[in-house]
C-alpha cells in the first residue's frame, strides 16, 4: 500500500457515528468454537495480502467489534503501516500512523497483549483519531519474529466496552500468532525474491563465463558472458555436452576433478582447476582459460557450475611485457657498461696480452673462462668479447650466480611454467632463452650449486634444457662466457665443482692481471677517473703529480680497478685547492716489522711479495676496524674495499687475519 498521512481519517471516523449509536456490547454471546471456526474458514485458503484482509474482516465479525486491523512495524521510524484495516463494514486504505502517544505504542514497547476494556479517551485524551472515532475500548497484541523482534501488531477497536473475556484473549492470541507467521513468510518470500533478483543481475553482469551443467555434463544454463566467450548463442549451447567445448585431454581431466569433488564433504565441493582449461569455441578455436569448479545438489540431482575466464589476451600481454622488460633491462646494463670504458684502458705488457686474447677469441664462438681477482674488470672483458663478436646484434645476458638464491637460480637460468612451484603464477622465460642467438655471461660461476652444474653442462654439450615444470625440451644457440675469482682447479679437487664442467668452460682461459701487476697503468687510470669524477661534481682538478703517481703505484690494490675508482673519487671529493687529497683517500699502510722483511736490496718503487702481502693485510685490517669487523653487507668491509665478501673472507684466511677476542 502507498504511504499516507492519517489526517484523512478524522472526517471518516466522524461519519461512523458516536458511541451511543449502538448499545449492545461485543463478546456478550461469544462462542469460542464458532468464532474459531468462522475465522479459520475465512482465512484457510488465503495468503499474503488477501490473508490479512480476510483475517481482520472475520476477526471483527467474530468478536463483534466495530473495527480490526493488522499493521507492519518500521522500528527505525517508529511507525505502523496497515496491511489490512476493516472499520464499520468498509476498508480503510493507505493507513499509516506514528505510534507515539497511542495504545499501539504500549503494545510495541511492552511486547504483550494490551487491553483497555473501557474509557479509552480518558486514557488518551489527545489522540485525534480515537476521539474522531468515538473509541471506547481497544485490544492489541504484537506480531513477533522467532527471535522476539517486533514485526507489527494486530488490534480491534470498538465504541462500546470490550469486557475482560479470557476466551476473547485466547482467540486473539491464536490469530495473532497466525498473522505473525504469515508476515514472517511474506518477508522471507520477499527476501528470496530480492536475492534471486540480485543473483540474476549478478549473472547477467558478470564478465566471466558462468555455465551450469547437469549430471551428464549437458549445459542447462549460461550467462551472457558465456555467449561472448564461446562465440555462440545460448540457444545453441543449452543441451549440448560441455565436453565438446573442451580439448580432449581437458575433458577427461574435468571428469576426474568432478569425481574428486564428489568425494569431498558438503561445503567443500569447489576448487580452482590447476593450470586452467583449454576451451574451444564453436568454430574450433582453442583458448586458455582460468577456471573454477563446484558441485551442488538440487532435488536429489547433481549439478556442476563452471566459471571460466579467457586469458589468451592477458597471457600475450604478459609475455610481451616480460619480453620488453627483459630487453629494457639488458639495454640498461649495456648503457651502464659504457660508463666503465676506462677499465679496459692500459698499456702495460700484462694488459696488452689481455687485449690480444680478447681480439683473438671474440671472432669465434668458443666458450671463455675469465679469471681474476675481484675488481679486475671480468664483466667488462665479457662485454668487450661480445661487442667484437658476430653475435653483437643480439643480447648479452648477464647472470650473477652468487647474487641469486639457490632456490631460484634454476628458474632464473632456464625459466619455468605457470604452477611449477609456489608463487609461479605465470610462465617465465629464463636467461638462456633470452640469450638465444646471443651471448650469456655467467659471473661468479664458482658459486653455482653442484646440482645445477650438471644441468649447465647439458646446455654446453647439447644446447638444450628443460624449463622448471615443463615436459618439453627447449633448444637454444647461446655462446657462454663465464667468470670467477675462485681457484677452480682447487674447487674440483675439493669436490665443490664438477671436473667435466670445468673442462667445458675452460676452452679458452683468459686471466686478468691484478692492478698491482699493471704498474704504469695505475697513474693513467687514476687520471681518467679523476677527470670523470671532477666533471660529475663540477670541479677542476690539477693533474696527478709524480709523487702522487708513485704513491699509487706502491699501493697493492687488493680491490684492483674498483678500489682505485673509489680512492680517486674520495680524493676528488676531498680535494684541496684543486689537488687530489691522496693523504685522506689512500688507505694507510701499517709499518712492517724489519725482522720479517727480506734484507736483499730492492730497487726503489718495487715491492717484494712479502711487502705486498703486508700492505694488503694492513689495508684489510684497517677496513675491518673501520667497520667494527663486519665483513659483508651494506656497511661491511667488503663493500668499503670494493670486493666480494667471499673474496675478502678468502684473503683473510690466506693472510691469517682473525677477529680479535675483544670484538
Amino acid at each position: 500500500m502507498p504511504l499516507a498521512s492519517t489526517s484523512h481519517l478524522v472526517p471518516y471516523f466522524r461519519l461512523m457515528g458516536s458511541p451511543s449509536s449502538d448499545h449492545s456490547a461485543p463478546l456478550q454471546d461469544l462462542e469460542t468454537d464458532v468464532a474459531l471456526r468462522a475465522i479459520l474458514e475465512g482465512t484457510a485458503t488465503e495468503t499474503g495480502q488477501q490473508f490479512f484482509a480476510a483475517l481482520v474482516q472475520n476477526l471483527a465479525s467474530a468478536l463483534g467489534t466495530h473495527g480490526a486491523w493488522v499493521t507492519e512495524y518500521f522500528p527505525e521510524r517508529r511507525r505502523l503501516r496497515a496491511l489490512a484495516f476493516w472499520m464499520d463494514g468498509q476498508w480503510v486504505t493507505d493507513y499509516e500512523v506514528d505510534i507515539a502517544g497511542t495504545p499501539c505504542e504500549r503494545v510495541i514497547d511492552m511486547a504483550k497483549l494490551v487491553h483497555f476494556p473501557d474509557r479509552l479517551l480518558e486514557i488518551y485524551p489527545h489522540e485525534k483519531d480515537l476521539k474522531a472515532a468515538g473509541a471506547v475500548s481497544y485490544m492489541g497484541v504484537p506480531l513477533q519474529d522467532t527471535d522476539g523482534q517486533i514485526l507489527g501488531h494486530m488490534a480491534v477497536i470498538d465504541r462500546r466496552p470490550i469486557p475482560e473475556e479470557p476466551r476473547a484473549h485466547a482467540i486473539f492470541q491464536i490469530f495473532a500468532a497466525r498473522a505473525a507467521a504469515e508476515l514472517r513468510r511474506m518477508r522471507a518470500e520477499a527476501e528470496v525474491r530480492e536475492r534471486e533478483e540480485k543473483l540474476g543481475r549478478l549473472l547477467l553482469s558478470a564478465m566471466d563465463a558462468i555455465i551450469e551443467l547437469d549430471h551428464q555434463l549437458h549445459i542447462t544454463r549460461v550467462n551472457p558472458a558465456t555467449e561472448k566467450t564461446f562465440q555462440c548463442c545460448a540457444e545453441k549451447m543449452i543441451g549440448q555436452d560441455f565436453r565438446c567445448f573442451l580439448r580432449a585431454d581437458d575433458a577427461d581431466r574435468l571428469l576426474v576433478l568432478i569425481d574428486e569433488l564428489d568425494k569431498r564433504p558438503e561445503g567443500q565441493q569447489s576448487l580452482w582447476i590447476p593450470g586452467g582449461l583449454n576451451a574451444c569455441c564453436l568454430g574450433g578455436h582453442l583458448f586458455p582459460a582460468e577456471a573454477t569448479l563446484s558441485r551442488f545438489e538440487l532435488h536429489r540431482q547433481k549439478f556442476t557450475t563452471l566459471i571460466l575466464r579467457n586469458i589468451h589476451e592477458r597471457i600475450e600481454a604478459e609475455e610481451k611485457i616480460q619480453s620488453l622488460t627483459a630487453e629494457t633491462e639488458l639495454l640498461r646494463e649495456e648503457l651502464q657498461a659504457l660508463h666503465h670504458d676506462g677499465a679496459l684502458l692500459g698499456d702495460s705488457p700484462a694488459f696488452r696480452r689481455v687485449l690480444q686474447d680478447i681480439a683473438q677469441v671474440a671472432k669465434t664462438d668458443a666458450t671463455v673462462l675469465i679469471t681474476g681477482e675481484t675488481g679486475t674488470g671480468k664483466e667488462l672483458v665479457a662485454r668487450a668479447i661480445h661487442a667484437a663478436s658476430a653475435r653483437r646484434a643480439r643480447p648479452l645476458v648477464t647472470v650473477n650466480c652468487a647474487a641469486i638464491p639457490a632456490t631460484l637460480i634454476e628458474s632464473e637460468l632456464f625459466g619455468h611454467e605457470a604452477g611449477a612451484f609456489t608463487g609461479a603464477t605465470k610462465k617465465r622465460e629464463g636467461r638462456f632463452a633470452l640469450a638465444d642467438k646471443g651471448t650469456i655471461f655467467l659471473d661468479e660461476i664458482g658459486d653455482l650449486a653442484i646440482d645445477l652444474q650438471a644441468k649447465l653442462l647439458r646446455v654446453l654439450q647439447e644446447g638444450e634444457f628443460d624449463p622448471v615444470g615443463s615436459i618439453s625440451t627447449r633448444k637454444v644457440d647461446v655462446r657462454v662466457l663465464a667468470a670467477t675469482n675462485w681457484d677452480l682447479d682447487q674447487a674440483v679437487r675439493d669436490g665443490r665443482f664438477r671436473e667435466d664442467l670445468f673442462y667445458r668452460l675452460n676452452v679458452f682461459p683468459l686471466r686478468l692481471p691484478p692492478l698491482r701487476e699493471r704498474g704504469e697503468d695505475v697513474p693513467r687510470l687514476a687520471a681518467l677517473f679523476a677527470k670523470r669524477f671532477a666533471t660529475r661534481i663540477s670541479r677542476t682538478i690539477a693533474p696527478l703529480t709524480p709523487d702522487g703517481a708513485q704513491r699509487l703505484q706502491k699501493y697493492s690494490w687488493p680491490g684492483n680497478v674498483r678500489e682505485l675508482q673509489n680512492v680517486i673519487e674520495r680524493a676528488v671529493i676531498t680535494a684541496d685547492d684543486g689537488c687530489l687529497n691522496l693523504d685522506w683517500a689512500l688507505p694507510k699502510v701499517l709499518p712492517v716489522d724489519a725482522s720479517e722483511v727480506d734484507q736483499a736490496p730492492i730497487p726503489d718503487g718495487i715491492l717484494s711479495a712479502k711487502e705486498i702481502n703486508e700492505l694488503e693485510r694492513a689495508n684489510i685490517i684497517r677496513a675491518l676496524e673501520a667497520t667494527k669487523w663486519k665483513v659483508s653487507g651494506e656497511h661491511g668491509a667488503a663493500k668499503l674495499l670494493g670486493i666480494n665478501a667471499s673474496t675478502l673472507s678468502s684473503r683473510m684466511r690466506a693472510l691469517k687475519i682473525q677477529k680479535p677476542a675483544a670484538h
